[in-house]
């Protein structure tokens, strides 16, 4: 049966969002690029299958069965690479599927890194992307390609959840810095969270274009440390010098929501305080 959902990059979000269209009898079909991410997937309720978007010949053996899927999500991930990945998974890939594919609906995931606004102000989907780095200026090319494909734009904060979340981790493990006093702004959003962003996104009465998908409750990086403190007793991490090279660049925003909220989402963990109970245990395990 040919997919009504398809889950282009079916990894740590993409794999819930799967979840969720599968829990509204949706057919789904979910793509990863190799056997490792393959494997995990086995025994889910919906389709799986390989595709490597940054390979012509994989894309074009799927297009005779995903030619006009009506939703594509485009939720792949550059594996940690610099600005040759993002331009080969993000931007030449997406035109790569938009070329064979002819998704009737797209919805290409962004990332709010290409706001590169310092001076902790409140930015919205108007507000000026002039990204310090080139893998920011790719995405907003590939932003681009989808929004002129008359698809939309999901903008997606720092991402964590079960077994993921880098401030925990290093909290926990005694690696976390107040850099600079912790007074630099923090957006994040839980991935379930995410999800139900990209099913709400996905629905046809939605009207293209960019979404903020983003938590209701921005806060320094002194709150989020002075909240996993008080939850888990023990004393903040020591002031420290900024980290300038980080991969997302060094920003301080405050990312407004509004808009996902006006097409009637609404997070399950408005903050990141919320999510500390259920998300402790799922890192903790790990370390």
């Amino acid at each position: 049966m040919n997919p009504e959902v398809l889950i282009i990059g079916c990894g740590f979000l993409g794999e819930a969002a799967a979840e969720l269209f599968s829990t509204q009898g949706r057919q789904v079909l979910g793509l990863v690029r190799g056997n490792v991410s393959l494997e995990p997937l086995a025994g889910k309720p919906y389709e799986t299958a390989l595709c490597d978007v940054t390979d012509p010949a994989s894309v074009e053996g799927l297009t005779n069965r995903l030619r006009e899927v009506p939703l594509a999500i485009y939720a792949v991930s550059s594996g940690r690479g610099g600005a040759e990945s993002y331009a080969a998974v993000y931007r030449d890939g997406l035109k790569r599927i938009l070329d064979h594919w002819k998704p009737s609906r797209l919805l290409f995931v962004s990332s709010t890194s290409v706001y590169a606004q310092t001076d902790g102000d409140w930015v919205t989907e108007d507000s000026p992307t002039i990204p310090d780095r080139e893998t920011g200026r790719i995405l907003l090319e590939a932003e681009q390609i989808s929004l002129g494909a008359g698809g939309s734009v999901a903008r997606l904060s720092g991402i964590y959840g079960p077994g993921r979340s880098v401030l925990l981790r290093k909290f926990l493990m005694g690696e976390s810095v107040l850099e600079e006093g912790g007074g630099r702004w923090i957006n994040q959003i839980h991935r379930d969270d995410a999800a139900a962003a990209l099913v709400r996104l996905g629905d046809p009465i939605v009207p293209p274009g960019l979404y903020n998908t983003t938590d209701d409750f921005p806060a320094s990086q002194r709150e989020v440390y002075c909240w996993m403190s008080d939850f888990l007793g023990k004393p903040l991490p020591p002031e420290g010098p900024a980290d300038r090279n980080r991969k997302r660049g060094w920003t301080s925003k405050r990312v407004s929501n509004r808009k996902l909220h006006e097409i009637g989402w609404k997070p399950s963990f408005p903050s990141f305080r919320d999510a500390l109970p259920r998300l402790l245990p799922t890192i903790s395990t790990i370390i």
